[in-house]
């Protein structure tokens, strides 16, 4: 009888004993920490702030990432997919969200204006969960692809200024030191990942950061300030940064943003969902959309960014075979207690720009090589396919290549413009519509299922 009822119970439903529980858990918040960590880093620096209200970013944004994690591993009523998926502060908003710090004259506005921005975005996803669930077809690997690819590239120079130093203002900054330690700490990583397994490897970024920071401190550019400074215990004080701000081209600007996180999530779900054995229906994408979009909402209140699920993870459940949903939602929990340990939050503000630009060139490099080897499942034999990513991808280009290109418009519409991945995200949108949905010209290769897409970032990470 004991056996039958053991049985009866799925891998993903399945409760681990204690210790595995926590060390698994431990295991997930590792392999997605340096992603949650990055998006504050670089708005953080972007608006100026100082080491301390860094740490208090980073330490709300790890937070609400465990929060946002609960809502999607246990779920309440109709929210939450119920599988195991770690979420956080997603990569596609950092571009918008600098774009708005940039278009902003006083910086302290900038923050306000972010999370009244990801309120609505939020609230409007929320309400959108159960249509967009059936609208799934529109978002084809060759929608998805180019816009994943998009976020790396866009990302990528974020991780080039960081490695040339702290201060472009400096007379050091490019220096070779800075710049010998960027390449010293991509080189570590590199041989983690090639030379390791198992756990090692799956934490390979992170152990990058801490042995790139070890070698950082004879050169003198570690700062420890920040953890002298930090309590042991604190909490993410509400509307800490101000009260919420709403203007319009910036809720334009979250709103795209917020419907690329939701095909990123839906194909992540989709590819999830068979790795477990548990595939994602229209329900289970709806119910996984209202978490994503619901946690983002929430985040602001506790000056976090918009939330979305992690596909590095993905992969994790893949390696381990380890599907239980508690496992990550044990994770979650660590991610909580991590966000209200100030101390343990300033860690990471310790890391000098240098070592994390040595790391983020695997790390937004990797999401640009998972967008690609989507593309190539995509159907790219096809001519109509080749002519959305070349398009959509030089339009997501130009903020990049030529930052002045939009120069003339008005700074409402530069918040949108200025951002790569959102009409980068738009223009691949409306040409799939054109080529693959409208006058009968929709073919089944072309409008492929987007778990092809999740399938593809998983086995990436």
């Amino acid at each position: 009888m004991t056996a039958q009822r053991a049985d009866a119970i799925h891998p993903v439903d399945e409760k681990l004993p204690a210790l595995k529980m926590a060390t698994t858990g431990l295991q997930h918040v590792a392999a997605m920490y340096a992603g949650v960590v990055a998006p504050p880093l670089i708005v953080g620096a972007a608006v100026g702030l100082s080491g301390t209200e860094l740490t208090f970013l980073t330490g709300a944004c790890l937070f609400t990432a465990g929060l946002a994690t609960f809502l999607q591993t246990l779920g309440v009523w109709k929210i939450g997919a119920r599988l195991p998926f770690v979420n956080g502060v997603t990569f596609a908003g950092v571009a918008p969200m600098t774009a708005i710090v940039a278009s902003t004259d006083d910086k302290s506005d900038a923050l306000p204006i972010i999370f009244g921005a990801v309120i609505v975005a939020g609230l409007l996803g929320f309400l959108a969960a159960p249509f967009f669930s059936k609208a799934v077809r529109f978002f084809p690997p060759v929608v998805t692809g180019t816009v994943i690819t998009l976020i790396g590239v866009s990302l990528l120079p974020v991780a080039f200024g960081w490695a040339q130093g702290p201060n472009p203002a400096a007379d050091d900054y490019g220096s070779t030191t800075y710049l010998g330690l960027a390449a010293t700490t991509l080189v570590i990583v590199l041989l983690l990942r090639r030379f390791t397994r198992g756990f090692v490897k799956q934490i390979a970024v992170l152990l990058g950061l801490v042995l790139g920071t070890l070698v950082a401190i004879p050169f003198g550019v570690t700062d420890f300030g920040p953890v002298a400074d930090a309590d042991v215990v604190g909490f993410p004080t509400p509307f800490h940064f101000g009260a919420p701000q709403f203007q319009v081209a910036a809720i334009v600007s979250m709103i795209v943003v917020m419907v690329v996180s939701m095909t990123e999530s839906t194909a992540d779900m989709l590819a999830l969902g068979e790795i477990v054995e548990r595939p994602a229906d229209e329900r289970t994408i709806a119910a996984g959309l209202r978490a994503d979009t619901l946690g983002s909402a929430i985040s602001p209140l506790f000056n976090g960014f918009m939330c979305s699920a992690f596909a590095q993870n993905i992969g994790l459940v893949a390696m381990t075979r380890i599907r239980s949903r508690y496992v990550v939602a044990t994770g979650g929990a660590f991610l909580v207690l991590m966000g209200l340990c100030p101390m343990a939050a300033s860690l990471i503000a310790v890391v000098p720009r240098p070592v994390l630009g040595g790391a983020g060139v695997v790390l937004f490099g990797s999401v640009a090589a998972s967008g690609i080897q989507t593309l190539v499942r995509a159907g790219l034999d096809k001519d109509n396919n080749v002519l959305i990513v070349a398009v959509s991808l030089a339009v997501g280009i130009i903020p990049i290549t030529a930052p002045e290109f939009y120069h003339a418009f008005p700074e409402t519409a530069k918040i949108v413009l200025d951002s790569g991945i959102s009409t980068g995200c738009v223009a691949a949108v409306l040409l799939n519509l054109v080529f693959n949905h409208l006058g009968g010209q929709r073919d089944s290769q072309d409008v492929t299922h987007p778990m092809e897409a999740g399938e593809e970032i998983a086995a990436a990470h």
